[in-house]
């Protein structure tokens, strides 16, 4: 598990064991976590799951998510190139 940012209390992070799924990034917060994929060419992302968020807590999220888009997609390209090279 690779830890990319840390805000509001959110850490967003990326499972190494997950195969070769399309890029997406995790967010958790106490009990609460979600999963969106992220869609590069449409600048947009997709809730894959959600689990005790509030409708705050969602919003909240994909605003982090979106502020850092750029960056999420580059870490994420680091994080599968380490993957891929041992």
């Amino acid at each position: 598990m690779t830890t990319i940012l840390q805000i509001l209390g959110w850490r967003l992070f990326f499972y190494a064991n997950e195969g070769n799924e399309p890029p997406h990034v995790h967010v958790r917060k106490a009990e609460k976590e979600c999963k969106y994929w992220l869609d590069r060419e449409g600048y947009d992302l997709e809730e894959a799951f959600s689990y005790q968020m509030t409708a705050r807590d969602t919003r909240e999220v994909r605003k982090i998510v979106f502020e850092h888009f750029d960056y999420i997609l580059q870490q994420w390209d680091e994080f599968e190139r380490r993957k891929k090279n041992g």
